[in-house]
């Protein structure tokens, strides 16, 4: 490559965004770091700006910026400081910006990640819920501004990896796509038991490290059932085409079923940096500083059903995405706000079910047309205010 690759890391200092500097620090003669953004994590990311010079970093509020700024000029450091949403999409679209690494939580993500599509960017998207609540208008912006959207999530890189460069030869090539899912920590425990779940046991995660919303999301299998939706909108396949196994190992990362019955499948240790840094070098493959598997050492590989009374979330996607558009916004707003409220301690652990359930039914034919952000602003809104009227009611 004859110059680097710039890129901009947004949500740096969670999981993915760290995982992601670490590729980058692989690699400092292909890539340099643009930008950088954080909601609250100001040490972290001073740190991150210290190492690796950004241009630009945002933070999520005017007294976080304040911070940064001193310790910034404290180090002697130039990196400009920004502040909010707007600036965040101006730092995903920026013109100078080759790559954008979406790795924000949650439905926050969804404003850049357009942002990002509409300017035609490289985007390895790891936030799921852009495609859960954007959906059709997500699409659309990376169709209309010809971005290059490069899935991140173990699962959906893993199909990615299976299938052609060309993305015409998919339609012609997939029978269905199995997502495998490790089934968290209470694949085994008795359904019964779970009311007494505490939050540090929600996530501890058997084989990822990883943020505490999302091992929460694994622990109910909703990452699952929101990675069935992305699944829908990333590959253009009807739900009855994306199947869900539980493989506790978490070695085969999924499978393409071909029409002739042949099994493609990705393997790998259970480790992010594999994904991300696939997504950095596609269509080429670099050293991403995870260990290779040996087979000669492996457990055996099980795989179980994915059983829906013990993971109703699955379930609950699969409903959604059958219901009109916009549906699936509302289930990715009520878990939100119930995940909150059980890491909070207000709600205990099978309530989270609860409160997505009830929501979704109770704005079931009630969403209005999708016609752009503000729609869907408005929809997550008002999915969240019916989610924590649930909330009170089943506070624990």
């Amino acid at each position: 490559m004859s110059t680097r690759q710039r890129l901009a890391i947004l949500g740096s200092t969670g999981s993915i965004g760290v995982s992601t500097l670490d590729v980058v620090a692989r690699h400092p003669q292909r890539y340099e770091v643009f930008g950088l953004s954080a909601m609250r994590r100001v040490d972290e990311l001073l740190a991150q700006c210290e190492r690796f010079r950004p241009r630009v970093a945002v933070v999520a509020a005017d007294a976080d910026a304040l911070r940064l700024r001193e310790g910034l000029a404290a180090r002697g450091l130039r990196t400009e400081v920004a502040v909010g949403t707007r600036a965040l999409a101006e730092l995903a679209a920026h013109p100078e910006v080759d790559a954008v690494m979406a790795a924000i939580v949650g439905a926050a993500g969804l404003a850049p990640c357009l942002a990002a599509a509409r300017a035609g960017k490289r985007l390895l998207l790891a936030n799921k819920e852009a495609l859960v609540v954007g959906g059709a208008l997500f699409m659309r912006a990376v169709e209309d501004g010809g971005a290059t959207l490069l899935p991140i999530d173990s699962e959906h890189s893993a199909i990615f990896q299976c299938l052609p460069e060309d993305r015409s030869r998919w339609a012609d090539r997939i029978d269905h796509i199995v997502l495998t899912a490790s089934g968290g920590p209470f694949r085994d425990r008795d359904p019964a038991t779970l009311d007494s779940v505490t939050p540090d046991q929600a996530c501890a995660h058997p084989n990822w490290v990883m943020g505490r919303k999302i091992s929460v999301d694994s622990a109910t299998m909703m990452n699952k059932a929101l990675e069935v939706v992305e699944a829908h909108w990333l590959f253009a396949l009807p739900p009855e085409r994306i199947r869900v196994v539980v493989h506790p190992q978490s070695i085969v990362h999924s499978m393409v079923v071909c029409r002739d019955a042949s099994v493609l499948a990705q393997m790998g240790t259970p480790d992010m940096r594999v994904p991300i840094a696939y997504g950095l070098a596609w269509p080429e493959r670099i050293e991403a500083g995870a260990p290779s598997l040996d087979f000669l050492a492996l457990a055996p590989l099980t795989f179980e059903p994915a059983d829906h009374a013990r993971f109703p979330a699955l379930a609950l996607a699969y409903q959604a995405l059958a219901a009109p558009e916009g549906s699936t916004a509302v289930l990715n707003a009520a878990n939100e706000e119930a995940v909150a409220a059980f890491l909070a301690g207000t709600i205990r652990f099978p309530r989270i079910h609860s409160v997505n359930a009830r929501t979704v039914d109770a704005l079931a034919g009630r969403i209005g047309g999708i016609g752009g952000l503000d729609d869907l602003h408005a929809l997550d809104a008002r999915a969240r205010e019916v989610a924590r009227g649930f909330i009170r009611e089943l506070a624990a």
